[in-house]
Parts: structure tokens; C-alpha cells; sequence
């Protein structure tokens, strides 16, 4: 039997971080400077903390 598959689209950012060894400094910059779209490769959870798409991060380091 197959364990199920878990698709990982909108991590926090300290996830995010480990994930691709960005540092969060390095990953609010980029925000800051408009390097990253609000709406496509971050955006603010209900509790106001930002949550970054994977996918379009992968997007990103392809183009």
C-alpha cells in the first residue's frame, strides 16, 4: 500500500527557509523589494502571517 501523497503549496516561512536555504531576512527582502508577488509567490494567512507558494517559487528559479 502507497502512503498518501501530501502536496506542499503555501508554507511558512521558516519552512520555506529550510526548504530552499534562503534566509528569512533574505525572504523578506526579497518581499520588500517587489522580487516576490503578493498573491503569487507569498501571501498573508488569516492571522496575518505570510505563507510563501512553492510551486510559484519553483516557477521563479526556472525562469
Amino acid at each position: 500500500m502507497n502512503a498518501p501523497v501530501v502536496k506542499l503549496e503555501w508554507i511558512l516561512i521558516p519552512v520555506f527557509a529550510a526548504m530552499t536555504g534562503y534566509t528569512d531576512k533574505a525572504v523578506r527582502r526579497k518581499i520588500e523589494d517587489g522580487v516576490w508577488i503578493e498573491g503569487k509567490h507569498y501571501r498573508r494567512a488569516p492571522d496575518g502571517r505570510l505563507t510563501m507558494n512553492l510551486q510559484e517559487y519553483y516557477k521563479w528559479v526556472q525562469s
